[in-house]
């Protein structure tokens, strides 16, 4: 990990320290950990509580299963197995799907804010994290070697561990430039 890295636990700080890591040390992180991470993450605002997600932990050798699954959809030759199990841990979260388009839409906002919540967390106790969403998650043969049933979504993998880079900090527009403003 970048040694001038220090890792806060004040909200503000850690929305602005975060980064996407994508290089992690082979150490492995506790499940203990991860599941303690995902129980501060499901205080995401979820509109009558519906708790729309569910999770799938791969760790260990754990992630070989992940790697296969992608392997039978892509082949053998792909090049997301290897990294599926260098990554200490990934972490797929699913969200039922509800037909009423605006449930749906609140639903999704409620799992994305969970998977936010989630690499905040981590990043507070200096556990990096990559969200990424892939075509393959879409693919009936990847969703059945992992049990995901008709009806659901995968949101996003995240991959997980302790940083081995951490990347610079990326300039971002100032919400001013972005802001409308009615007062009258």
């Amino acid at each position: 990990m970048n040694e001038s890295v220090v890792f806060s636990k004040n909200v503000i700080d850690v929305i602005q320290e975060r980064r996407t890591v994508k290089k992690f040390k082979a150490d492995p992180v506790p499940v203990e950990t991860i599941t303690r991470l995902l129980d501060a993450a499901v205080w995401a605002p979820n509109h009558k509580l519906r708790e729309p997600w569910r999770f799938l932990l791969f760790t260990g050798d754990g992630r070989q299963k992940l790697a296969d699954a992608v392997a039978v959809d892509l082949g053998e030759d792909n090049k997301f197995a290897p990294t599926m199990l260098h990554n200490p841990v990934s972490l797929i979260v699913v969200m039922k799907e509800d037909p009423r388009q605006a449930i749906w839409d609140e639903d999704f906002a409620a799992v994305s804010a969970l998977i936010q919540n989630f690499m905040l967390a981590a990043w507070s106790e200096g556990i990096g994290t990559f969200w990424m969403t892939k075509p393959f998650f879409y693919s009936p043969v990847f969703r059945e070697q992992l049990g995901i049933k008709p009806g659901e979504k995968i949101v996003g993998l995240v991959y997980a561990g302790y940083p081995e880079v951490v990347p610079k900090a990326q300039q971002r527009t100032s919400a001013a430039e972005k802001l409308t403003v009615f007062d009258r």
